[in-house]
C-alpha cells in the first residue's frame, strides 16, 4: 500500500478509537459506583440514563448505552468500511499494532466484566417473599442518615425511630398530580398498621421542594395533609435537603421557571433494626402488608 493510502486509513481507525473512548466514557459515566454520589451526579445520571434507587439505569438508558456505540460504529462502516478493514489489516501486519489492537481487547473484556459485577452487586437481598406485596420489592441495605427539620420546628432524626418501621416518602406541597395520592397513601399504611400501638410505624414525608417548602410553612402543610401523631413532613436549608435527596438516592428535576419538581414516587420501608427492608411505589394496602412484617 502505498504512503495516501496508509494516510488515508489513519483517519477512519482514529474515528474508531473515539468511538471506543467515548463508549468507555459513557459506561463509566452511568455505571461507576461512586461513595457518598454528589447531586450533580445524581442528576446527570438520572436525566441520560434514567437511573433508579439501586444505581442502575432504567429500561430506556440500557438501550441507550448499547445502541450509542452500535449506532456511531454503524455509522462509520456505511461511511468508512473498507478502510477500516483495511487499517486494521495494516495495524495487525506488526507488533506495536497487534499490542494495541490487544490492549484494547483487554480493556473491553475488563469493562464488560466491572458492569456484570456492577449489576450484580446491585442485586437486592430478599427478606420477605418476592412479589408478595405487589409493588414493594424487597431491599436490604442500612438507611443513609436524615436529620431535618418538622412541622413542630424539632430536629427529626431517622435513628430516633430505631425500634419501630418506618415509612420514608418524598413530596413537595405545590405538587396537584402525583404527591397527594402518594402522600395519602403513606399515611393510610401507617394508620392501618399502627393500629393505635405505641410504637407502630412513623412516618416521615421529605421535601424535594426546599425553595418553597420551606420549615416556616411545614405547619401549613402538616394541617394541609392532616397529619397526625407519628406523622412528620421535614424540610431545611436548601443544602440540607439537597445533601439528604442525594443520600437517599432521589433523583429530582426542578423547573426554575414555574417551581415545579420532577421526582420518583419513592417509598422506602424502614426495618426496625434501621435498615431498608422494602421499596415500593404500592399502594397504601400494599405497604400495609409490607409494614406488617417488618
Amino acid at each position: 500500500m502505498n504512503r495516501s493510502n496508509a494516510r488515508a486509513s489513519v483517519l477512519p481507525l482514529a474515528a474508531l478509537a473515539l468511538i471506543g473512548v467515548i463508549t468507555a466514557g459513557w459506561w463509566a459515566l452511568a455505571l461507576w459506583p461512586v461513595a457518598n454520589e454528589p447531586g450533580w451526579l445524581a442528576t446527570t445520571r438520572a436525566a441520560c440514563f434514567g437511573t433508579r434507587d439501586n444505581g442502575l439505569p432504567s429500561a430506556g438508558g440500557w438501550v441507550l448505552l448499547v445502541g450509542e456505540p452500535i449506532g456511531m460504529l454503524g455509522v462509520l462502516m456505511a461511511v468508512w468500511g473498507r478502510s477500516v478493514r483495511e487499517g486494521l489489516r495494516r495495524a495487525l501486519g506488526g507488533w506495536v499494532g497487534r499490542s494495541l489492537v490487544a490492549t484494547a481487547g483487554l480493556l473491553m473484556v475488563a469493562g464488560v466484566a466491572a458492569a456484570t459485577m456492577r449489576v450484580r452487586n446491585a442485586t437486592v437481598a430478599e427478606p420477605f417473599a418476592a412479589n408478595e406485596f405487589g409493588s414493594v420489592a424487597p431491599v436490604d441495605r442500612p438507611a443513609p442518615a436524615l436529620a431535618l427539620i418538622d412541622q413542630t420546628g424539632a430536629e427529626v432524626r431517622l435513628t430516633e425511630f430505631v425500634g419501630r418501621p418506618v415509612l420514608v416518602t418524598f413530596a413537595f406541597a405545590h405538587c396537584t398530580t402525583v404527591c397527594p395520592a402518594q402522600v395519602q397513601g403513606v399515611l393510610h399504611a401507617r394508620r392501618q398498621a399502627a393500629r393505635g400501638e405505641s410504637n407502630g410505624p412513623a412516618s416521615l414525608i421529605v421535601t424535594v421542594d426546599p425553595w418553597r417548602d420551606t420549615p416556616s410553612r411545614l405547619p401549613a402543610i402538616a394541617e394541609g395533609w392532616k397529619l397526625q401523631q407519628d406523622e412528620h413532613v421535614l424540610s431545611g436549608s436548601i443544602e440540607a435537603v439537597q445533601a439528604t435527596l442525594a443520600a437517599w438516592r432521589i433523583r429530582i428535576q426542578r423547573d426554575t421557571l414555574t417551581g415545579d419538581v420532577g421526582h420518583p414516587a419513592t417509598v422506602y420501608l424502614i426495618g426496625r433494626d434501621g435498615r431498608i427492608r422494602g421499596l415500593g411505589l404500592g399502594t397504601g394496602r400494599d405497604l400495609a402488608k409490607a409494614v406488617d412484617r417488618l
